[in-house]
Formats: C-alpha cells, structure tokens, sequence
C-alpha cells in the first residue's frame, strides 16, 4: 500500500563532481510522475562549505518536509546540509561520500584500494580537476552508450581540488535515516568503501549493477530507493 496520499515530502537532488544538476534528467520524471515536487541543485564546486551552503538554500525554500538525495560528491553536500535542520526527513546516497565530522574526501579514498578515477583527473592552471577524457568510460561511465559517454565528457563541471582536502563537518547521518544505492561496478569510489561509509551509518542498503553514475543508467532503480526512503518516512 502506498503512503503517498499523505503529505508528500519535497525531493531535493545534489549532482557530484564533473556534472551537473542536469545528469538527474532521468530520475527527476520518474518522481514527478508520482507528484513529488523536486528541486536538482546547482553547486558551484568551488568548495564543500560554498556547496553546502547552496544547498541548504534549496532545503529552506520548500514548504514542507525534505528527501536529500546526494550522488557521488554530493553525499558529502548532503551529510552536512542536512545538519540541524528539521524539514528533512530522510538522506539517500547514491554512491556517495558520507563523511563522518573532521574526514576529508581524500582521506576516505585512501582507506581503500585505489580506482581508475584516481589516476584519470586532471587539473588545470588553477587547480581545478576535470577527468581524462580518453579514461573518462573506464574510471566514471562505463555502462552508457558510448554518445552518452562522449556528451558527458565534454560537458563536465570542474572540481577544485582543494575540496578533497575540506574537513567536514558534523554528520546529518547521526540523526536522520539514510538509504544508500550501492554500485558494484563503480570504478571511482571503490563499492568497499561504500560498503564501510553506508554500514557506519546503518543505512538502508540496495545494491545496484552498475557504474559510478548509476543514476544515470539505470534511473528506475535510483528512484525506487529514494521512493522506499519516502515510504519508510512517511509510514512513521
């Protein structure tokens, strides 16, 4: 039975590094088919506080309660956005950083053995990191058409560096319910090291056949795991 006739909670995504709001172009129909009000975030990516503060705007201007829905780098937006706040409600990681208070990016990354995103990125005169081109399939997409690979490519949004390096700050995932999309095939955050982030959050976990941008090749999937977090959410 679906809860869904109740109070429908606003769902707000958070893009990562090397895309924008636009990658969630598959996700976002799916949910406003079922009527949800959603919001994808633009983040400058010039820096996780700059970033968080961005996304708490997006947070503040619905009217109800929030999903926050952070891919890749975009967890780690989402861990500390959500910080304190009492509209949302529930955190969905789709393969996301989910750092605990004082961890940087590139000290999770260490953790575990190193993936072919590692070795793929970049940087550029002022220090900000897009990835290789000819290792963009292998280290990001590699389950996507290739024309799809190919547009990614050469629209990607530019990290700073320096983010990797950004202490975060305390954890939303201490007090709110988190469900985590688990990619098997993700070449830039080794599925380990997922494992290890969602475990110590207690996180609802589903495991996905897919690369690094799961939420781009397989959007149903990625909305049925946000969709059971608003379920989970509003059965309470």
């Amino acid at each position: 039975m679906s809860h869904f006739s109740k109070s429908k909670p606003s769902i707000i995504l958070v893009h990562g590094a090397f895309a924008d709001a636009t990658s969630w172009q598959g996700v976002i129909p799916l949910l406003q088919k079922d009527g949800f009000t959603v919001t994808a975030v633009q983040n400058p990516l010039n820096s996780l506080a700059e970033d968080v503060i961005t996304t708490r705007r997006a947070i503040d201007a619905q009217e109800g309660d929030v999903i926050l829905v952070g891919h890749s780098y975009g967890g780690a937006v989402i861990t500390n956005a959500a910080t304190g706040s009492e509209k949302v409600k529930a955190l969905v990681y789709v393969t996301g950083f989910a750092p605990d208070a004082g961890e940087g990016l590139g000290g999770l990354l260490a953790k575990f053995p190193p993936t072919a995103l590692a070795t793929a990125l970049v940087p550029d005169a002022a220090g900000y990191l897009t990835i290789d081109r000819a290792k963009f399939e292998d280290a990001f997409a590699g389950d996507l058409p290739k024309g799809q690979i190919a547009t990614l490519a050469a629209t990607q949004k530019p990290l700073a560096a320096a983010i990797f390096g950004e202490p975060a700050a305390e954890p939303a995932w201490k007090t709110i319910p988190s469900w985590f999309a688990l990619s098997l095939q993700d070449h830039a955050i080794h599925p380990d090291l997922q494992r290890f982030m969602a475990g110590r959050m207690k996180s609802t976990v589903k495991e996905v056949e897919a690369s690094h941008v799961s939420y781009i090749s397989q959007p149903d999937k990625i909305a049925a795991v946000i969709k059971a977090a608003v379920e989970a959410t509003l059965a309470e």
